[in-house]
């Protein structure tokens, strides 16, 4: 198969759509919780992820399970967390079982605010897959977000 095959070509199309969807999601989202919380898209998945875990067996994620989930590498997932501990919306505690493992949780002030952020984030999300449905390009790709988990047999 060569470079110029029709089938590349609209492989690469499709993840240049793709891309583009993303940047531009991302973008909407972090202008809307920058002005309306001081939040970050980075931030704010941090939070989403970190308020998800429980007590209990396998409850605390591990930092790589974390980093995974917000799609940073683990040192960046580190400076991350002690950014937002020095804001005082995490906290940092040793493992009661395991003296070497430190979990990280939301504090009450992390959970507030991220309560209320999540309807800007929902807001802007919807605002950003409108506009981007205008795209021919991206319309597609729109739809098939819309469609990842609506109940069965309804049409986002």
């Amino acid at each position: 198969m060569t470079a110029t095959a029709p089938e590349l070509t609209a492989l690469a199309q499709g993840w240049c759509a793709l891309s583009l969807l993303h940047d531009r999601i991302e973008a909407h989202l972090e202008r809307a919780l920058q002005a309306g919380h001081g939040l970050s898209v980075r931030e704010y998945s941090l939070l989403d992820v970190l308020s998800r875990q429980h007590d209990g067996e396998g409850g605390h994620l591990q930092m790589k399970q974390v980093a995974d989930s917000v799609v940073l590498s683990q040192s960046a997932t580190t400076r991350l967390v002690t950014r937002l501990e020095d804001r005082g919306l995490l906290m940092r505690y040793l493992c009661p079982t395991d003296r070497r493992g430190i979990y990280t949780n939301v504090s009450d002030t992390g959970l507030a605010l991220l309560e209320q952020a999540r309807p800007t984030n929902e807001a802007a999300l919807r605002a950003a897959l409108a506009e981007a449905s205008e795209d021919p390009r991206l319309e597609p790709l729109v739809r098939t977000v819309e469609a990842v988990n609506a109940p069965m047999g309804v049409a986002a």
